[in-house]
């Protein structure tokens, strides 16, 4: 069975109750849940557009550290980009602290892409995060955006989102983190039913109507806070992937042309159908392990950045257009955001750094002075 291996982490995953005193979010109330604060969870279209009046978003995310590695890929995929509305493409990066680079992850910001938290330890095993209470999500991501925007120098009002490691939920945890730093979404939960038509972002202010592939999954009542739906992909034997790396039956592993309409595939089913938001979320090791991936991926988007009413965009930004939905032409018309640029201070690099999680040194790149010992959990930032 394909699924099989969800089996041990959903008995698990049942079994520890989520031990929050929250109350149990009640069935929507579609004329009480007004945009721009609250949205059902639906496969219905923001502001009752048609398709045809609807944009189609693109989110193409990146998770784990950001390096000297990685890096390359990304400025050779994503770089130098622009949208048919003349603005430059976005994309989200779901960043790990562990030998993360933060000079680069300060060019990524300046190169307009979206900062996003991935955690601070992005530890095994998975029952971890599975069993997490508030206080650890507090650690794992309240902590890690004040980590991230020292050490990268990017406003700490621009971290927004967070993708929780293995795409493990744990139960309400998470999102009341959100609530208590003033941080908007979550784009961790896939669903394997809401696909064609795919499900739209939506708050929690009540019950979720997602399909829970990887419990526990929230259950409160956290007003205000988005779900940015990972609507998953289907692979070339119809098996449902939530990340691309993660499909059973890729194309062949040296057909930059068979890659290109399996992207295009399963784009298709958002552009032609009720036009949700359609994500590419990816590994970059991926791309290195399968340079004909890489070379499908740039003609895929290529092939979309011609496309004028189709927009690769930071996921925030598809919140915001969900808030405020808007037919093509007149978000066409709204223009390009500005770049709130952040200096980097050149060649710090910070190190040895003891690390208090495991007997080894660490060097890490810095945009600003470097801490006294490797920041971690308990001690953002790294204070002696």
């Amino acid at each position: 069975m394909k699924w099989s291996w969800l089996i041990p982490l959903l008995v698990v995953a049942l079994v520890v109750a989520d031990d929050d005193e929250l109350p149990l979010a009640e069935i929507c109330d579609q004329e009480a849940c007004q945009l721009p604060d609250c949205r059902c969870s639906s496969t219905s279209i923001p502001g009752g557009l048609e398709p045809r009046d609807t944009p189609q978003f693109v989110m193409v995310t990146f998770d784990d550290a950001v390096n000297v590695i990685n890096t390359e890929t990304y400025r050779e995929v994503l770089y130098n980009r622009q949208n048919q509305n003349g603005c430059p493409v976005g994309a989200t990066f779901y960043v790990s602290h562990e030998y993360t680079n933060y000079q680069l992850v300060n060019e990524l910001y300046n190169n307009g892409f979206e900062i996003a938290l991935h955690s601070v330890s992005h530890q095994t095993p998975q029952a971890y995060w599975a069993e997490a209470n508030k206080e650890i999500m507090m650690k794992e991501f309240g902590e890690q955006r004040q980590m991230m925007s020292h050490f990268a120098n990017i406003p700490i009002d621009t971290i927004q989102g967070i993708r929780l490691p293995f795409l493990q939920m744990p139960g309400n945890a998470s999102f009341e983190v959100l609530a208590e730093t003033g941080m908007t979404y979550d784009c961790s939960w896939p669903t394997i039913t809401h696909i064609n038509p795919g499900l739209w972002p939506y708050t929690l202010d009540y019950a979720s109507t997602q399909d829970c592939v990887i419990a526990p999954c929230p259950t409160a009542s956290i007003p205000g806070k988005w779900v940015i739906p990972m609507v998953t992909w289907r692979d070339l034997d119809g098996n449902p992937c939530s990340m691309v790396d993660a499909c059973f039956s890729p194309p062949r592993s040296d057909d930059a042309d068979e890659w290109f309409m399996y992207f295009t595939r399963n784009f298709e089913r958002h552009y032609m159908g009720n036009r949700a938001p359609f994500g590419f979320f990816i590994h970059e090791w991926y791309l290195r392990a399968f340079p004909a991936a890489t070379r499908g991926l740039i003609l895929f988007l290529d092939s979309i950045n011609n496309i004028p009413d189709v927009f690769m965009v930071n996921s925030i930004d598809v919140i915001n257009w969900v808030k405020d939905p808007v037919p093509i032409d007149e978000y066409r018309a709204r223009g390009c955001q500005n770049l709130r640029s952040r200096q980097c201070l050149p060649a710090t690099v910070c190190g040895p750094l003891v690390a208090p999680h495991k007997e080894e040194q660490f060097y890490m790149s810095s945009c600003n002075a470097c801490p006294g010992t490797y920041p971690w959990l308990g001690n953002p930032l790294g204070s002696n």
